[in-house]
């Protein structure tokens, strides 16, 4: 049986500012169905992506910001990256893990990314490898997102 991840429900406190949010950041606008005051529908998808994320009233009953350690796998991350930021997103810089494992949360305002205790160094991974350069952005409520580049993925993937 296959199976494929195609939608994300996001938690928004400000339909239209995470709407404007998402079209600024590059994402195609699919649907935004707005059926009675208490149901709208917003549904989004990342350039180049299979997944869409989709965002409104009465979708989810989930703290706006509470969605954290979605994936947005690039070729060149420190193309992703300038082309956001040119878009208007508040991106990190370029980091890589000392030790190569990884960890989400949300630590004062900020996504974390690394194992507990473990420092998150600055720059592309040294030998360039994939899966281990990141950069990280949040929405305007805090949903939190990871650029994560990958040039030659693992076998069977």
């Amino acid at each position: 049986m296959n199976m494929k991840l195609e939608l994300v429900v996001l938690p928004v406190s400000d339909v239209d500012r995470a709407k404007a949010f998402y079209e600024a950041a590059g994402f195609r606008l699919d649907l935004d169905k707005d059926v009675s005051e208490g149901w709208r529908a917003v549904h989004l998808t990342p350039p180049g992506s299979e997944c869409s994320v989709m965002f409104g009233r009465g979708l989810t009953s989930a703290e706006p910001g509470s969605v954290q350690g979605l994936y947005l796998i690039v070729p060149d991350i420190e193309g992703a990256r300038a082309e956001l930021v040119a878009r208007g997103v508040e991106v990190s810089e370029v980091f890589h893990d000392a030790g190569g494992l990884l960890y989400h949360g949300h630590e004062g305002g900020e996504v974390t990314h690394r194992l507990e205790g473990q420092a998150r160094l600055a720059g592309l991974h040294p030998d360039r490898a994939s899966y281990g350069s990141f950069a990280t952005f949040s929405d305007p409520d805090g949903n939190g997102w990871v650029l994560q580049e990958i040039q030659q993925r693992f076998p069977g993937r």
